[in-house]
């Protein structure tokens, strides 16, 4: 690793603590409000959920990041919405900073549960190098969830001292002591989610469609409550994160067609959502087994998103 890299990794790790933590807080209030918005149009309510706090969130983070860490900027920026200083940002580079303001919209705007996050990462073309994620409800506190190298992070905050500090102090997870869990998150596949759910779990594993989850994935990934996720065609904001928490434990993100592991050259602009994606299904596992299991189920399945069906015509 370069020490152009370490060092961006190195300001990311002392800045966006703070930034999450604040943005969790603003979210959590905003929650208390009807702040729904429009805009997006893809007919799915877990893509097309906006409102005013995944607004209010991305400016104050990118408007965080361009300001505590200049060096930052010479980073290109993904982030979800379109508002915010984006520009301020490099138009090229090998690293991008990904955001995703309120990953979960649906759950924030219909106050179905705590399963939101404010979340960023750091990766290059074929990798993540540093993801950070605070669910602002999962505890009485909120819960953290940090990965950077081979170290998983995931536990409560304390308000009572600095995020950084507060994330310095929390135990690493160790492999060898985190839970074999089959349960597998699905998303993307439209209507046809809990028919998904319902299939891996027939093929030995346990499917979990949005509405079923517990919590954010993230820190379900992270303690080993759930082992992975099998996404139609994901957007590269969030879903990143699964990637490197399942290098880390040992598995991998392939592409369920071909098996081949997933990097980021390959997007496509999905306008009805207004967001860029990967294109076909990608299963994510924290074992080669659970990677076998999915890849094999969804392998001829229908890579078009908005096709209708899960065959392939």
């Amino acid at each position: 690793m370069s020490s152009h890299v370490e060092a961006v990794i190195a300001a990311l790790r002392e800045v966006s603590p703070d930034l999450l933590r604040w943005s969790g807080a603003i979210a959590r209030r905003m929650r208390t409000f009807n702040v729904a918005l429009t805009g997006k149009h893809s007919g799915n309510a877990n893509t097309d959920a906006l409102t005013l706090a995944d607004l209010t969130v991305q400016e104050l983070v990118v408007a965080g990041l361009r300001d505590r860490a200049p060096l930052l900027r010479q980073c290109r920026i993904e982030a979800e919405e379109e508002n915010g200083d984006l520009q301020a940002f490099a138009s090229e580079s090998e690293l991008v900073i990904a955001l995703d303001p309120i990953d979960g919209t649906k759950y924030f705007q219909d106050r179905t549960g705590d399963a939101y996050a404010v979340m960023l990462h750091l990766r290059n073309a074929s990798q993540v190098l540093y993801s950070l994620v605070f669910a602002p409800e999962q505890g009485p506190t909120g819960t953290w969830t940090q990965a950077c190298g081979t170290a998983v992070k995931c536990g409560p905050d304390d308000p009572d001292i600095s995020a950084r500090e507060c994330l310095e102090l929390l135990p690493e997870i160790r492999p060898d002591q985190r839970p074999d869990s089959s349960n597998i998150y699905v998303i993307g596949f439209q209507q046809h989610d809990p028919v998904v759910a319902e299939e891996i779990t027939r093929a030995g594993l346990k499917g979990f469609a949005p509405d079923q989850m517990p919590a954010s994935i993230y820190p379900l990934m992270a303690t080993g409550a759930f082992g992975g996720s099998l996404i139609h065609t994901p957007n590269i904001y969030d879903y990143p994160v699964s990637q490197q928490l399942a290098r880390i434990f040992g598995g991998n993100s392939i592409w369920a067609h071909d098996g081949q592991p997933v990097e980021f050259t390959r997007t496509w602009m999905d306008d009805r959502a207004g967001m860029l994606r990967l294109p076909g299904i990608v299963a994510t596992a924290d074992s080669p087994e659970k990677l076998r299991i999915l890849a094999g189920l969804a392998r001829d399945w229908s890579q078009d998103r908005y096709g209708g069906s899960l065959q392939s015509k």
